[in-house]
């Protein structure tokens, strides 16, 4: 992939003219590793990347990488936010559930989709840097600061809940709090390789579980991921 080469004083929210040049052959590499769901591709067509990582980085912002983020966190690269993406089946005002706010790329991959989000962050430092960036951008996405595993009760159920981060075994609470016919998709492995799994809850409460790809995450850290 073409790497973009900027000015070290471009302002970190203009969006240039290099920038939707390499959001779009993005878009066309993901294509090429089999993203085909259109309403994936035209909301990571709109998300502005390099306004989740640190300006240093910029001109590796639209690459199909990981990069740090702080706290022993990652944002994840495109093609895994498109995968897990594509796998939810978002339809516009789908109630969903987020464990793992991170850097909010993938929240705002969501938002761009029409999607009503919940999202929760253990990090503080994280929880805060991603409110604020979402209020400049005037994301409207509900936040909370807590453990992930537990999922967020007074708000459920939810139509789709997915998990940013490796579980080495999928939380009964999140599980719970999936509604009749929704979707909940996660990493679920050990540290150093998770297989992504969809779940889908049956009428009866019963679940059926499908294996997927193979992926490495960071690990989901909380009291129901153990």
């Amino acid at each position: 992939m073409a790497v973009f080469l900027y000015n070290c004083e471009v302002d970190k929210f203009t969006d240039t003219y290099k920038d939707k040049g390499a959001r779009r052959l993005l878009i066309r590499e993901l294509q090429n590793k089999g993203i085909v769901d259109s309403k994936v591709l035209e909301a990571m067509g709109k998300v502005q990347r390099h306004l989740f990582i640190h300006n240093d980085f910029r001109h590796l912002a639209y690459e199909d990488k990981a990069f740090p983020i702080g706290e022993g966190q990652t944002i994840s690269q495109p093609f895994t936010v498109a995968y897990q993406t594509q796998l939810l089946h978002v339809e516009p005002n789908d109630k969903i559930l987020e464990i793992g706010t991170g850097s909010g790329y993938q929240a705002a991959v969501l938002l761009e989709m029409g999607a009503t989000l919940f999202s929760i962050e253990r990090q503080e430092k994280l929880y805060l840097k991603t409110k604020n960036l979402f209020a400049k951008l005037s994301y409207k996405a509900n936040l909370k600061l807590g453990d992930g595993s537990n999922g967020w009760e007074s708000e459920a159920p939810f139509d789709k809940i997915i998990v940013t981060a490796g579980a080495p075994k999928v939380p009964q609470s999140l599980v719970k709090q999936l509604k009749i016919g929704g979707i909940l998709i996660i990493p679920v492995g050990d540290e150093e390789n998770q297989i992504m799994h969809t779940i889908i809850k049956k009428t009866d409460g019963s679940v059926e579980v499908i294996p997927l790809k193979s992926f490495r995450f960071v690990p989901l850290i909380g009291k129901q991921a153990w």
